[in-house]
């Protein structure tokens, strides 16, 4: 729960950073590709579905309620950290879709993390990623390991 709480807290605090020092529509450049960049997303991952903020908030609330289920019930550690890794980045975007617009789940998702060749994105879709990373390693692991008792 502190890693959750970590991860929602450090994608809230950054963005909230980032809006106001790149409202301006300036940006700053870090390393080779690397610049943060203001954008916003009210659609799902990688902007498609622009305009589904509601919908994707909904199915969002309901996939962090499964994934906290699924977390809980994880039989690995990190099956349990790329679950809490997913569920956090989750609630982070989704704190987006509620506060950070007009009307209820009408707000769009704050992106500053452009790599100038792949979408722009922010600390909760790295979470995501990371969690979903260690969620596939942790049950191949799983798998391999209860597949080797088995044939002995």
């Amino acid at each position: 729960m502190l890693i959750a709480a970590l991860v929602v807290l450090a994608d809230q605090v950054t963005k909230s950073m980032i809006v106001s020092s790149l409202s301006d529509g300036h940006v700053v450049h870090i390393v080779w590709t690397l610049q943060l960049s203001l954008g916003y997303n009210s659609g799902v991952a990688f902007s498609q579905g622009q305009g589904l903020g509601p919908i994707v908030g909904v199915v969002a609330i309901v996939a962090i309620a499964l994934l906290f289920r699924a977390m809980v019930r994880a039989t690995t550690s990190l099956s349990a950290l790329g679950l809490c890794l997913i569920t956090s980045g989750a609630v982070g975007n989704v704190c987006d879709r509620v506060f950070r617009g007009k009307g209820w789940l009408h707000g769009r998702v704050v992106d500053f993390i452009d790599l100038q060749w792949f979408p722009a994105f922010n600390v909760a879709d790295a979470a995501i990623t990371i969690g979903a990373g260690l969620l596939i390693i942790g049950m191949v692991a799983e798998y391999r390991s209860s597949g080797a008792n088995e044939v002995s």
